[in-house]
């Protein structure tokens, strides 16, 4: 077999604001890979099908002097994010050819892996397209299945707000919260979310660009449960309308990623409230909650009874716009790049 093309997305650049395609990461498609004759060493090789664009890309974007949860992406490697693949060769005895492996996968079409460390190999039993895997049943379900299970103390009858309510996070976490009982209240950055969150359950959904989140709170709160996903003034909101008890989830704050944090006002509520508020870095906790988790959410996305959207581009030359436009909160849905077919 001739050597076939192995493109690749590079991290080329560390942004100062938002990440510039071209500039912050570049479309490499000079390399090219022999399947049937590279030295494998023991290992195998994964052939990228999927990829998943999340918020937190950016915080990878930085000087490796900087610390943080995750590793600073390398200059001039590939990017690495949550991906499907699946093996067309190995020398591993765990692994066969024809395993579809999850995990954390180079953005290129195709690596060589030498076990399994940071993936696993998963069966699809219910036949889901592998997208699903990279979303409501990949990291972002998995974040809100661990935060909302471990964090709510959810009680029927209770309030929550979610924020990024149709995102992949915000919208299944809406799902749980009916689930429990609870009103839901649902924000997100467009007509089209809005619309889709109420679809999925939202009691109140409403465009935060268009209309105050502070009024809506003060209509419909106080609220005992808040998902925080954007930090920044809507936290400041939250705050103001938390119930006395009230259980803050901090998942992210991406009102600030590109500009340095954004400072919060209310913090005092925290004591004269008796709030709680619990921070989680999901691939710490989800390894107690793994067999629970792939033995319920994939079940009740195939049946219909958890609902999710995605927005799937194809190519890898496209993974700088769409990374741009996830910080921007431009898309749609869950964002996936699609790779390769199976």
């Amino acid at each position: 077999m001739s050597p076939t093309r192995n493109a690749r997305v590079l991290f080329n650049s560390v942004p100062t604001g938002f990440p510039e395609p071209g500039k912050t990461t570049v479309y490499d498609d000079t390399k090219t890979i022999d399947i049937e004759k590279a030295n494998l060493s023991g290992g195998f090789i994964v052939k990228t099908l999927v990829l998943s664009v999340d918020p937190y890309l950016r915080g990878r974007m930085r000087s490796p002097e900087v610390k943080s949860y995750v590793p600073a992406f390398v200059i001039g490697e590939p990017l690495v994010s949550h991906g499907v693949g699946v093996v067309v060769r190995s020398e591993n005895p765990a692994v066969k050819k024809g395993d579809h492996v999850y995990g954390f996968l180079s953005h290129e079409e195709y690596s060589i892996r030498k076990n399994l460390e940071k993936l696993e190999i998963i069966k699809n039993e219910h036949n889901l397209p592998w997208s699903v895997y990279v979303g409501v049943a990949g990291m972002a379900g998995q974040t809100a299945y661990v935060g909302w299970t471990k964090y709510s103390k959810a009680k029927k009858g209770e309030t929550a707000f979610v924020t990024t309510g149709g995102g992949p996070v915000g919208s299944l976490v809406i799902q749980l919260a009916k689930l429990d009982g609870l009103k839901v209240i649902a924000s997100a950055g467009s007509d089209e979310k809005v619309k889709f969150m109420k679809s999925i359950g939202a009691d109140v959904a409403f465009n935060y660009k268009t209309t105050s989140t502070e009024e809506v709170l003060k209509k419909n709160g106080p609220i005992d449960v808040y998902w925080d996903n954007v930090g920044g003034e809507t936290l400041d909101h939250a705050l103001v309308a938390a119930n006395v008890g009230a259980r803050f989830i901090e998942c992210g704050m991406i009102s600030g990623y590109n500009e340095g944090g954004r400072p919060i006002h209310n913090l005092e509520f925290v004591f004269s409230k008796s709030l709680s508020m619990n921070g989680f870095i999901v691939m710490n906790l989800f390894p107690k909650f793994h067999n629970e988790f792939y033995a319920t959410i994939p079940a009740k996305v195939a049946s219909g009874e958890i609902k999710y959207t995605e927005e799937v581009t194809s190519g890898l030359d496209k993974v700088g716009e769409v990374i741009l436009s996830v910080q921007k909160g431009l898309n749609k849905a869950k964002a996936v790049i699609k790779v390769a077919n199976d």
